[in-house]
């Protein structure tokens, strides 16, 4: 018995069909900017994640280089100005 058929008896009905998986695909595109004005482009499952993570993989290095600055900025700044700061991140 093939390796696919076992697994899609252990998943049963929770299998996911391909319209499914086109229509998650499609609500990922339009959540990457650089997509949105591709929506009559047909992209491939494996585009769109490879898309997908190396976006997330740049909002990780913008959050570490604004927390770096965000850091440098509250070592030079006075103590009241950084509690200030704190405070407002903290909301």
């Amino acid at each position: 018995m093939s390796s696919r058929k076992s697994r899609s008896r252990q998943s049963g009905s929770s299998r996911i069909n391909d319209d499914q998986i086109l229509d998650l695909v499609t609500k990922l595109q339009q959540l990457l900017p650089e997509t949105r004005n591709r929506r009559s482009e047909k992209v491939l499952a494996a585009k769109a994640l490879q898309e997908t993570c190396n976006y997330i993989k740049s909002l990780h290095r913008e959050v570490d280089d604004l927390s770096a600055r965000l850091s440098e900025l509250l070592e030079t700044t006075d103590t009241t100005q950084a509690a200030i700061i704190r405070n407002l991140l903290m909301q």
